[in-house]
C-alpha cells in the first residue's frame, strides 16, 4: 500500500515512543506543518492529526471525531484529545530518544509536547500479564482492508484513523488470582494461548471477537507495554479504515449490547484515550492535501 504511512503496517518493534502535542502558537502552526511534510516518511515513525488541530485550520475531515468518555458499571474510559501524535519505534532507546527532541524542535513553536510514553517489547509480543497480544491481528491484504482508507479520493486513499489508550494495569490484584482464574479473564490458556470453549461470557476474546460483529470488526493493532517507576500496563494502539470497529468492541467490552462487561477491567482501566487520523503518503512524504494543506 504505496499511499499509506509505512510504519502502519510494518512489523514489530523493539521499543517505541509516543508523543503527544497540543497547539501552542496558533500563527506557527501552519510553518510547523509544512516543516513536518517536507520530511520524507519512513517506517520508524508514524504521525497523526487531532480533531482540534483540523478544526483551527478551518477544515472538516470525513470520518475524523473526538474519542468520546464513556461509562459502564464501574467503568470510566477516558477521553483525552491532543491535537498531534507521534509514535516513534525503533530498536535502541537513545536513538529513539534523540529523534523525538528533533521532532519538538520542528514542530516548535506551533506546538508544545504535552505527553510522552515510552514502551517496549517484552517477550515475544506479551502484554505484562503474560498473555500474547495481538494474536487474531489481520496480515497482508487483510490488513490492508481492515487498516487503511480506500476507495474515497485523493489526500483520503492511504491514510488511516487510529485509536491510542494507555491502560494502567493492576497487578495486585491480578496476582491474587489463581491461573484459571487469569485465564478466565482473557480467554486463553496462558501456557499455550489457546481459547477455550468453557470460558465465561466476560473473557476478553469472547467480547472482542472481530468476527463475531455485525458487520465484521477488524482492526490492525499495534499495542505494547509500557512501564513508569511501579505503574505499569499497555498502550492500545488501533488501525481501521475508520473508528467503526474499535468502537463496536469498546462497546460490548463496556456491556453495552447485554450487560456483561469485559473481565479485563477487573485488573486494568485505561486512563487515557484519543482519535487521531493518520494523512497518506505522496511522493515519499506526507500528504496534508485533505486538510489544505
Amino acid at each position: 500500500m504505496l499511499t499509506a504511512q509505512p510504519g502502519i503496517l510494518a512489523e514489530g518493534t523493539k521499543l517505541a515512543r509516543y508523543l503527544e502535542f497540543s497547539i501552542d502558537s496558533e500563527p506557527d502552526i501552519k510553518a510547523a506543518l509544512q516543516t513536518l511534510v517536507s520530511k520524507n516518511v519512513t517506517d520508524d515513525t508514524v504521525i497523526g492529526i487531532g480533531k482540534s488541530l483540523v478544526e483551527m485550520l478551518g477544515k472538516d475531515l470525513p470520518g475524523l471525531s473526538t474519542m468520546p468518555a464513556q461509562t459502564g458499571s464501574g467503568i470510566d474510559v477516558p477521553s483525552t484529545p491532543a491535537a498531534l501524535w507521534c509514535w516513534l519505534r525503533g530498536n535502541d532507546r537513545g536513538e529513539i530518544f534523540h529523534r523525538s527532541r528533533q521532532i519538538e524542535d520542528m514542530l516548535t513553536p506551533g506546538f508544545a509536547i504535552s505527553n510522552v510514553v515510552d514502551s517496549f517489547q517484552y517477550d515475544n509480543n506479551r502484554d505484562l500479564s503474560g498473555y500474547e497480544d495481538g494474536t487474531e491481528n489481520p496480515e497482508g491484504d487483510e490488513a490492508i482492508q481492515a487498516a487503511i482508507v480506500q476507495n474515497q479520493g485523493a489526500g483520503l486513499d492511504g491514510s488511516s484513523f487510529v485509536a491510542v489508550q494507555q491502560w494502567l494495569h493492576d497487578f495486585d490484584t491480578f496476582d491474587e488470582m489463581t491461573t484459571n482464574q487469569q485465564d478466565d479473564v482473557i480467554g486463553r490458556h496462558v501456557s499455550d494461548n489457546e481459547e477455550f470453549d468453557e470460558a465465561p461470557d466476560s473473557a476478553h476474546v469472547k467480547r472482542a471477537a472481530q468476527e463475531s460483529f455485525e458487520p465484521e470488526a477488524f482492526i490492525l493493532r499495534r499495542s505494547m507495554p509500557w512501564a513508569e517507576g511501579m505503574d505499569a500496563g499497555l498502550v492500545f494502539v488501533s488501525f481501521g479504515h475508520s473508528f467503526a470497529a474499535f468502537e463496536a468492541i469498546l462497546n460490548r467490552m463496556l456491556g453495552k449490547e447485554d450487560t456483561i462487561s469485559d473481565a479485563l477491567f477487573t485488573f486494568t482501566r485505561p486512563i487515557s484515550g484519543a482519535y487521531f487520523w493518520c494523512p497518506p503518503v505522496k511522493a515519499g512524504k506526507l500528504d496534508l492535501s485533505a486538510i489544505g494543506l
